[in-house]
């Protein structure tokens, strides 16, 4: 990932497509996706903490799923939910929504960490993509993978390719026809030359696990 705040300019499919011939024939089959793309379906009202909430109610579960443990957290407070509506539902009435144990925790942690001026959502856009995500994952309960989706779809980073996660991981098999699920190791070796627009690379990768007419989303 990128050491610094980047903005794509020129073609990025174009030069991506110059790079690899096999995004090349992607990007052919599949187009040029919005890599900033997030359909929540209006939910978080372009709020950032608001859509912190929905990365950790969503990690390792699917997005109907995770919208449904929103609305409900959004239902419990009776508004958009925001640090000090949460830590008011406490860990009991959190699970009542739904969540897990550890989710309830991780959004009480993220709450706490707001109010006490540990980290501040809205003021990321200045730093580095390493130093947001390090601000992000120094909160318990914010790993790699719900960072790096912030900086996709809320800081609209250009240089972001989650490694770890398991679509890019399955759509680079796919796509080089490996015998085997390569390691994150190995992903971050291979896409290394695609920066700075490895978020583009990103969503071609998402949508290459669909039929083309198909929109993609980050695999959970």
């Amino acid at each position: 990932m990128s050491t610094r705040p980047t903005t794509a300019t020129g073609d990025p499919y174009g030069e991506l497509a110059r790079l690899d011939p096999v995004l090349a024939r992607l990007t052919a089959s599949y187009g040029r996706p919005d890599p900033f793309r997030w359909d929540d379906g209006g939910r978080t009202e372009g709020d950032r903490f608001a859509a912190l909430v929905l990365h950790i109610a969503g990690q390792q579960i699917s997005t109907a799923v995770a919208f449904v443990l929103f609305d409900r957290i959004r239902a419990a407070i009776g508004a958009l939910p925001d640090p000090a509506g949460i830590v008011a539902l406490g860990p009991e009435r959190l699970r009542a929504c739904g969540l897990s144990h550890a989710k309830a925790s991780y959004l009480l942690a993220l709450s706490e960490s707001r109010l006490g001026g540990l980290i501040d959502v809205d003021g990321l856009d200045g730093l580095t993509d390493a130093e947001a995500v390090a601000a992000l994952t120094a909160v318990r309960g914010l790993g790699r993978w719900t960072a790096e989706m912030f900086l996709l779809h809320q800081l609209r980073r250009s240089d972001v390719l989650p490694v770890g996660d398991v679509g890019i991981r399955r759509a680079v098999e796919r796509g080089w026809g490996l015998d085997t699920l390569p390691t994150p190791r190995d992903v971050e070796g291979r896409t290394a030359a695609w920066s700075p627009y490895r978020s583009y690379a990103s969503a071609l990768l998402w949508a290459s696990l669909r039929p083309p007419e198909t929109p993609a989303a980050p695999a959970r």
